[in-house]
């Protein structure tokens, strides 16, 4: 694809990519801002799609880099999901050139809603783990495996998808599974931009650029989630559930122009 990157677009991008990052590394949700700016730039949307799993990669990278040093996650015990969350995705890139999304397209405001919801009024959660309902294999098999062909198919909300799993299935306390959230949802990312790379719509520098946005804000939003755990992740899901809801909502129906 032919592009024109000029110093101010590239500095506003890379501005757009750090608070998406911050945002992204806490609740998920930064494709809400990156995904427009893209297309801003001129990008049509299946480069826009292409280009941002790339600057994601970056975020999801240095937020999981930020949360294993901090012991917060053992790579040992994540190898299945993450390889689950993987072929998820692949498969999930595969299957939405095949398959008509209109009807998750309809769905997904409500889903993504009901879960920032959950957040908000459930009294489970907190930074404490809790009882473990699935076996970490089982954990890998079904919510890995799910989320991961979620996010090649579609993609708005892992973040938040793959943190509720890790609450509500692995027992995780709000924090903790926030961690893990990123490291498999780094590994969806990578599986869908192979994807998207070997079709040739990624735009390398562009995405270069934002990239590095992306790993200053992540690097950011994760020292946050270990100082203020839940305190900042609550109301940071809830809003941004809401916010990409209403986006969805509005993509489908045309209530209003952005």
């Amino acid at each position: 694809m032919e592009f024109e990157l000029s110093m101010q677009l590239a500095a506003i991008l890379f501005s757009v990519a750090v608070v998406a990052g911050f945002i992204d590394a806490i609740a998920g949700g930064g494709g809400l801002l990156t995904i427009p700016a893209l297309m801003w730039a001129g990008l049509s949307p299946a480069h826009a799609l292409a280009t941002n799993k790339l600057q994601a990669c970056g975020g999801s990278f240095f937020a999981s880099l930020y949360f294993i040093r901090k012991g917060m996650v053992k790579i040992s015990e994540l190898k299945l999901p993450l390889l689950c969350a993987f072929i998820g995705s692949a498969l999930g890139t595969i299957a939405v050139q095949l398959i008509d999304a209109s009807v998750l397209q309809l769905m997904l405001p409500f889903l993504i809603l009901a879960i920032g919801m959950y957040f908000l009024f459930s009294p489970k959660i907190s930074d404490d783990d809790k009882h473990r309902v699935l076996t970490p294999t089982a954990f890998a098999f079904t919510a890995a495996l799910g989320i991961g062909f979620y996010d090649g198919f579609f993609g708005p909300g892992t973040g938040s998808f793959l943190a509720l799993a890790f609450v509500t299935l692995a027992g995780f306390g709000l924090a903790k599974a926030t961690a893990h959230a990123k490291l498999l949802n780094f590994s969806t990312n990578i599986s869908s931009l192979i994807f998207f790379a070997l079709g040739g719509k990624v735009v390398w520098l562009l995405g270069g650029i934002m990239l590095l946005g992306q790993a200053l804000g992540a690097t950011l939003g994760s020292r946050m989630v270990v100082t203020r755990g839940s305190g900042i992740i609550k109301p940071l899901v809830v809003t941004m559930s809401l916010l990409m809801s209403i986006k969805l909502l509005n993509d489908h129906f045309l209530f209003f122009s952005w």
